[in-house]
């Protein structure tokens, strides 16, 4: 019998998951004539949004480009003969970071292009941008764009376009990361509140007021300064000061969610309330956060590069977007520091924040067809 219970409230779940995220009864109806899940609706009216789309295939080239960065930007080639031996060094160096394999000793510290300026090398094929980011040549410090430097260098002659490449790594992983601690809390603390009621929702939402009324990026200015500007330290600081918003969005679905019959239902025939929250209100209470998220990881570029910008974002050693945007300041004439990095997070900020408007015209019922 009970068995028999759980399989009925499954079978509610989804479609009062379905109502709960905007389909009338009728939609509802004609979806399952059809046979087309609530998420197919979602999926193609997004595909709708000509905007959306094109900053989503955008977003996967950012990611790409930031993935493969050392295949694209290195000082060392991708093959190359040398002494009757076939060499593969950037991905000789990419196994002995994480210690699969070891450079042989007298290879530990070979200048590849000196080899291949003296002719040394049989044969040899190097990265799009020979270059690597954190690469110095104080002889072409400030060089414009032109010639091998494509976007010309920095004040101590790192070229940037490698820095640009390598420098996303560091821009879209704390954009992933913080906008994820920040969803996690949120989800977490909103349902507990949404859930509940009574005084755990007052304590949670007090407490929710309380990080609202702090003024947040002095607070992970402090952070930092406290801990360090370790590139983890910025994630967990920019992900533990901007939960607030997802919190009350959560909190508010669940308010809803919590009402409907299948939850009712579950909690007659004894389901543990972890098991009500995890299994059954928080995944048909969750699509809305799905917008909030893309806009939390623009925010979270955006103010990484505004610390880097400032100087309190990671150490000098890495490039980032914003430390590359901070060259800037004390080379008013090489005009290029500033465009390109600028640019950069203006396309990141602004695709993600196109693809958070395309989720939610997705999501909202009012907009379909």
């Amino acid at each position: 019998m009970k068995k028999t219970d759980q399989k009925e409230i499954s079978v509610n779940t989804e479609n009062n998951g379905a109502a709960g995220n905007g389909l009338s009864k009728s939609q509802l109806e004609s979806q399952k004539e059809v046979g087309v899940s609530y998420w197919s609706l979602v999926k193609h009216q997004y595909k709708k949004n000509k905007l959306a789309m094109i900053s989503m295939y955008i977003v996967i080239i950012l990611i790409t480009i930031a993935i493969t960065a050392d295949f694209l930007a290195n000082s060392k080639p991708l093959y190359a003969v040398y002494n009757g031996e076939t060499y593969f060094p950037v991905i000789k160096d990419y196994l002995n970071d994480i210690g699969i394999s070891k450079w042989e000793p007298n290879m530990i510290n070979v200048n590849w292009k000196e080899l291949d300026n003296q002719n040394k090398l049989e044969s040899v094929l190097w990265t799009p941008v020979p270059y690597g980011s954190s690469e110095i040549d104080l002889a072409n410090n400030l060089r414009s764009p032109g010639g091998d430097h494509y976007l010309g260098t920095d004040a101590i002659g790192r070229d940037l376009l490698a820095g640009l490449i390598h420098g996303s790594r560091v821009s879209l992983s704390v954009g992933f990361v913080a906008a994820g601690i920040a969803l996690l809390i949120g989800i977490v603390m909103g349902s507990l509140a949404g859930f509940y009621g009574g005084k755990v929702d007052l304590i949670i939402m007090r407490f929710v007021e309380i990080m609202v009324t702090l003024p947040v990026f002095f607070l992970i200015i402090t952070i930092v300064a406290i801990y360090g500007s370790s590139i983890w330290y910025i994630m967990a600081a920019i992900g533990i000061t901007s939960w607030t918003g997802d919190a009350k969005l959560i909190r508010g679905e669940v308010l809803k969610v919590r009402s409907m019959e299948y939850i009712t239902a579950a909690s007659s025939i004894g389901l543990p309330n972890r098991q009500i929250i995890f299994r059954h209100v928080i995944p048909n209470a969750i699509a809305p956060v799905l917008v909030s998220g893309a806009f939390a990881i623009a925010g979270a570029i955006l103010t990484e590069a505004a610390l880097s910008f400032l100087g309190f974002g990671v150490s000098a050693t890495i490039v980032t977007w914003g430390s590359l945007l901070n060259e800037a300041r004390g080379a008013s004439n090489a005009w290029w520091l500033a465009i390109f990095p600028g640019m950069m997070i203006f396309i990141a900020v602004v695709t993600y924040n196109l693809i958070g408007e395309g989720l939610r015209d997705a999501l909202d019922p009012r907009l379909r067809d």
